[in-house]
């Protein structure tokens, strides 16, 4: 899964990613100076895992990943090509999710584009550029389409029907993911790829020293408006943890503690709300016969027969059954055997709608 992170220029977007990634790309204070989208892989911090990995005294722990995309900072106008903006557009279309980072802290040595810290009016804009562009690309859409209904194409009448749905949404403003659509519209919604339909974490980059829960306290309003409409909103002081970053995680704990900073790591809280954001649960393979104790990420509803497919192809088409035990149960435990005795190790078919937490060994032919 891949994570677009988002954002006006000089918000930090890039300092974020590199708390992230470590990848120490470059973020400077001037606009429009990173032409080039930055990628990383992040590791999904889960304690879990680790708890797991202690039972199972397995060789290796593998943990999930999330690919992240240090987007181009977008410019008002951007939906016209200004500054960076086709780039940006067409990065965006490239992810699933998307984390937007809106500036709240005041360092006056980096400018900002409005002069204000103002969360609500930069979302504004740059929601207003995602509209702009999706609505260009809806209506090169329907011209196309108009063409095929006219000679009486069924189809492409019903397509017609929905995208004109669509484009007067778009004119009064709203976003693309907030139109309702039938089921039977999924495929052109996949093809068109709006840049307004993708779900969205809210980021406030906050200064070193407030904490996260300082931040949305100070910006309340936004935060209520922002889950009011389904979005979740964390805080970051993402300078504060690109320097975390680069220490040992002892070193950094003890850092953090003595800045009265929070204890788990901002970094950590943004993970986790980018996985529920992106709709995923994660689920765990390996025993004491296995090179590794894994964490796996799958979509939220999957079964356990395509949870099987995420690990090997082979194990999808030949799976037979699935044996599961929720982690934290054979944390406690310390073993299927024991597992199994207290009747919490369970046989599932492959409809079996697979739970986070869950830890899966397959069953298979082959």
């Amino acid at each position: 899964m891949k994570l677009g992170i988002v954002g006006l220029p000089n918000v930090g977007k890039t300092t974020l990613f590199n708390a992230l990634t470590h990848a120490n790309a470059a973020a400077t204070a001037y606009a429009y100076t990173s032409a080039e989208s930055n990628m990383g892989v992040v590791a999904v911090p889960d304690p879990r895992l680790d708890r797991l990995d202690e039972v199972l005294e397995t060789p290796r722990k593998v943990n999930a990943t999330i690919d992240v995309v240090d987007i181009a900072g977008l410019a008002e106008g951007a939906s016209r090509g200004e500054g960076l903006g086709n780039r940006f557009l067409a990065d965006i279309r490239g992810v699933d999710a998307v984390a937007h980072v809106i500036r709240v802290f005041a360092n006056p040595e980096v400018a900002h584009v409005r002069e204000t810290v103002d969360p609500r009016a930069d979302v504004d804009l740059v929601e207003t550029e995602l509209v702009l562009g999706d609505l260009e690309l809806v209506e090169r859409r329907i011209d196309k389409t108009r063409k095929a209904a006219r000679s009486g194409d069924k189809a492409a009448q019903r397509e017609l029907a929905t995208l004109v749905d669509l484009l007067a949404a778009l004119e009064q403003g709203r976003l693309a993911r907030g139109v309702e659509r039938h089921p039977d519209d999924g495929p052109l919604f996949r093809e068109l790829a709006l840049v307004s339909d993708r779900p969205v974490l809210f980021v406030f980059n906050t200064d070193d020293d407030v904490g996260a829960a300082e931040a949305l306290v100070a910006h309340a309003p936004f935060v209520e408006w922002a889950r009011a409409r389904g979005d979740q909103v964390v805080a970051v002081a993402a300078r504060l943890e690109a320097e975390l970053a680069d220490l040992e995680p002892d070193d950094a704990a003890e850092f953090r503690a003595a800045l009265g900073a929070d204890g788990a790591g901002a970094i950590d809280v943004f993970l986790r709300a980018a996985y529920e954001v992106l709709g995923y649960i994660t689920f765990f393979t390996g025993d004491f016969r296995s090179s590794e104790s894994r964490a796996w990420q799958l979509p939220r509803g999957w079964t356990a027969k395509q949870a099987a497919g995420r690990i090997h192809s082979d194990i999808e088409h030949g799976f037979v059954r699935a044996q599961v035990v929720n982690i934290d149960d054979l944390i406690e435990l310390r073993s299927f055997h024991a597992a199994r005795e207290k009747a919490l190790l369970r046989t599932e078919g492959k409809e079996y709608v697979v739970q986070d937490g869950d830890v899966i060994n397959f069953m298979h032919t082959g």
